[in-house]
């Protein structure tokens, strides 16, 4: 783990420690996350029974749309990097996503994005321990979430429920995600990166990842930064929705996955479960008033949840810059 990266025990948080962590880097290590080990292995082996299939096998769980965030994407079907409003090869990566499958169709704000933010899951027919053990997993993601924004809500110096309110049919995503290279490959072409450099784009990422070098986050000073989590650890980053309520008191992180070494031997193979807590598509994100002041007035707009993650997603997948998201942060190299 890069020393920059502060770990936090979720069994009981320091409000002081976390708003230090959110404001200096905005990533995290969070140990005592009380996700089993047992729930996390069974959601691995079944993924890797799945990404195992044949690639026309998989290709049949696309999702119809590019603005449904659901099944199976294709490797090069995505450069992250355009979410930032930068050009850059296609990532190398696959990735199955799904949302909750848990969801109440009597709720008027769940069936008004059933066609998309709340769209059903894309489930395949093989393998059939896939359903049940990515949903024991995004049971348990989701539970370490709301403990998350609980502990943030405190530092900010909010009631402990503040973010609940704004997440009563959260527009929540688990990506999971396998990146590999098999021997004889061709090297990667000029920028492409196995996931190209972005901020997420919600409120919260959970992430479980393999202990394998890869992901690089900006630091303090600009440059880029390799973070590989301890074994049992998971990864929280801030998204882009939180900055602006916090009125970049707290920051998104910049991040990226890059490839391996030229001429490395072997498949060189990454996993990751990233679980996304992004709010209610109708809820209106405004900048708090603990984050602002006459001396720093609110640097957002209000706008909508569901608004803002369709404008995101869509950049990445139709191969086209977000408009008005370029960032100073990002490093040329």
């Amino acid at each position: 783990m890069s020393a920059l990266v502060p770990t936090v025990d979720l069994a009981a948080p320091d409000p002081e420690a976390v708003d230090a962590a959110c404001r200096t880097i905005g990533f995290l290590q969070v140990v005592g996350h009380g996700i089993p080990e047992r729930t996390v292995a069974d959601a691995l082996d079944a993924l890797d029974a799945y990404f195992a299939l044949p690639l026309e096998v998989k290709l049949d769980g696309r999702p119809p749309r590019t603005d449904v965030d659901r099944g199976y994407a294709a490797p090069g079907d995505e450069s992250l990097s355009y979410s930032l409003g930068v050009e850059a090869p296609p990532d190398l990566f696959e990735a199955f996503n799904i949302g909750a499958d848990d969801l109440d169709d009597a709720d008027p704000a769940v069936r008004a994005e059933r066609h998309r933010h709340l769209a059903p899951n894309l489930w395949p027919a093989q393998p059939p321990e896939l359903r049940p053990a990515l949903n024991a997993y995004f049971a348990a993601a989701r539970a370490v979430a709301h403990r998350l924004t609980s502990a943030f809500a405190v530092a900010l110096g909010l009631d402990a429920d503040f973010f609940e309110q704004h997440t009563r049919h959260s527009t929540d995503m688990l990506r999971s995600i396998r990146y590999e290279r098999s021997p004889g490959a061709p090297d990667p072409l000029p920028g492409q990166q196995r996931m190209g450099a972005h901020t997420d784009y919600g409120i919260v990422t959970v992430l479980w990842a393999d202990p394998v070098p890869g992901l690089q986050i900006v630091g303090p000073d600009g440059g880029w930064h390799d973070v590989v989590p301890a074994p049992g650890a998971l990864l929280v980053n801030l998204g882009d929705l939180l900055a602006q309520w916090t009125n970049d008191r707290w920051r998104s992180t910049l991040h990226r996955v890059v490839p391996p070494a030229a001429g490395v031997d072997g498949p060189a193979v990454r996993r990751s479960m990233a679980f996304f807590h992004d709010g209610d598509h109708d809820a209106l994100v405004e900048v708090l008033p603990t984050c602002t002041s006459a001396d720093d007035p609110p640097r957002y707009a209000p706008v909508r949840a569901g608004d803002h993650l369709l404008a995101k997603l869509l950049g990445p997948r139709d191969l086209v810059a977000t408009e008005g998201t370029a960032d100073a942060r990002l490093p040329t190299a």
